[in-house]
């Protein structure tokens, strides 16, 4: 027989599946179709006859009637099986519907087989801190308590009203202006030519002969000049 057509919904059958074996059935394997309208009884289902895939989830069923009943209406019975769940907890586990339960671990994830299956909630301290009495900042310069420095300044703008600024001018200071002039300094400047020239003069040399050993009584010393003159010596540095 062929399977009825519904809509998002695929049968999965041995003979047209690859790894059928290995499917990974939703509650455990159980028929949820039972689950929901019987109360929550756990009837194994039977592959063999069609697997339900709704939502990237399989579902097997004890029966093809229960499969067709289970695939009109999925999420009722999901729906039911939840509600069903939340009166006996252990179905969590044992159905494996901790990822409807976001707050509940499986066995194998929790710190102790059997103990602390409640995942605890994650809490943190914080604070908040206000202002007790936020007042808008606004400083008035000319803002005067005083009152008779109040009266002191009236009584100053009331004398200025009196008062009159006279202006003199003479026959030598008519028509006269200030002027301003600018000047640029002299800059030094360095310049290059392209030939380096220089001379050398000799350096004198004396040398004095007779000022030790001498056999008379009295010595001689005699002066020798060993400059030598400009042409030599430029030769020689040549």
């Amino acid at each position: 027989e062929h399977a009825p057509q519904f809509k998002n919904l695929e049968f999965l059958f041995p003979e047209t599946t690859r790894n059928f074996s290995q499917l990974p059935l939703q509650y455990k394997g159980f028929c949820g179709y039972s689950i929901a309208l019987f109360d929550r009884l756990l009837i194994p289902g039977n592959p063999l006859i069609g697997v339900l895939r709704y939502k990237d989830h399989f579902f097997s069923f004890t029966s093809k009637e229960a499969a067709v009943k289970f695939a009109a209406d999925p999420d009722r019975y999901i729906a039911h099986i939840a509600e069903a769940a939340k009166r006996s907890p252990e179905l969590i586990q044992l159905l494996e519907l901790h990822m409807q339960f976001s707050t509940i671990t499986p066995y194998g994830k929790s710190a102790e087989p059997g103990h602390m299956i409640e995942k605890p909630l994650t809490k943190r301290d914080s604070g908040v801190q206000t202002e007790v009495h936020p007042i808008e900042s606004h400083i008035d310069p000319d803002y005067e308590w005083n009152e008779w420095e109040m009266r002191r300044k009236a009584i100053k703008l009331a004398n200025l009203r009196t008062r009159i600024t006279h202006g003199v001018q003479t026959d030598l200071s008519n028509f006269r202006r200030n002027n301003a002039t600018q000047m640029y300094l002299p800059r030094d400047k360095p310049s290059q030519t392209k030939r380096e020239k220089g001379t050398s003069v000799p350096k004198p040399r004396v040398f004095i002969a007779g000022l030790r050993g001498c056999s008379s009584e009295k010595t001689e010393a005699y002066k020798v000049d060993l400059t030598l003159d400009v042409d030599t010596h430029n030769d020689i540095c040549d």
